[in-house]
């Protein structure tokens, strides 16, 4: 009755830590594939002709379409530098250096990747058309009140992330494999 009763216990154990790593590869994944930047995450090898299987079960999971290798890199962002989950009914500050890129663009979007800006008329901020620090970083507000700098106005209650991507990037291209840094997102305030 031991003997069965261990090894029961031990398939219990082995079940939860294979399930619940595999988990944690697909979702979060920062020991495996993704690359974490503060609160920014992407997974560069999806683009790969041959992508690593964590990023080909990740790509499988979210069941996105994701841009070539030498296209563009997509980063979301489901929290705030301090840890915090974004919730639409707050207001974020979103500051400073966008990594190279001939062209990016920011979208707030639900859990599912739906876009959650309130103006059809702009869905997204993008490199063409914000207005910049003097050091060309970027200075935009993410909330439903109007702020200071870029403002995408967004509607709704609950979770929500920001996707941030670039297009033609010169990260992860040829040598240049590191990003420095990326935008820090800061928690103004919420209604």
């Amino acid at each position: 009755m031991g003997l069965i009763f261990r090894l029961l216990i031990g398939l219990a154990v082995a079940l939860c830590v294979g399930f619940g790593a595999s988990y944690y590869a697909l979702t979060d994944g920062r020991l495996f594939a993704a690359v974490r930047v503060g609160s920014w995450a992407a997974w560069p090898d999806i683009g790969q002709p041959t992508p690593d299987p964590y990023s080909r079960a990740y790509l499988a999971r979210t069941g996105t379409l994701q841009l070539g290798y030498a296209e563009g890199l997509q980063f979301t962002a489901s929290t705030d530098d301090s840890g915090d989950p974004l919730d639409a009914r707050c207001q974020y500050r979103v500051t400073g250096e966008v990594p190279g890129a001939s062209f990016w663009t920011l979208v707030a979007s639900d859990p599912e990747g739906v876009n959650i800006a309130a103006s059809p008329d702009l869905p997204a901020l993008h490199s063409e058309r914000v207005a910049r620090w003097g050091d060309g970083g970027l200075n935009a507000t993410i909330g439903q009140a109007m702020g200071p700098g870029n403002w995408l106005e967004i509607e709704g209650t609950g979770a929500f992330r920001l996707v941030l991507t670039l297009y033609d990037a010169v990260v992860f291209s040829g040598a240049n494999t590191t990003i420095e840094a990326m935008p820090a997102i800061e928690r103004m305030g919420c209604q």
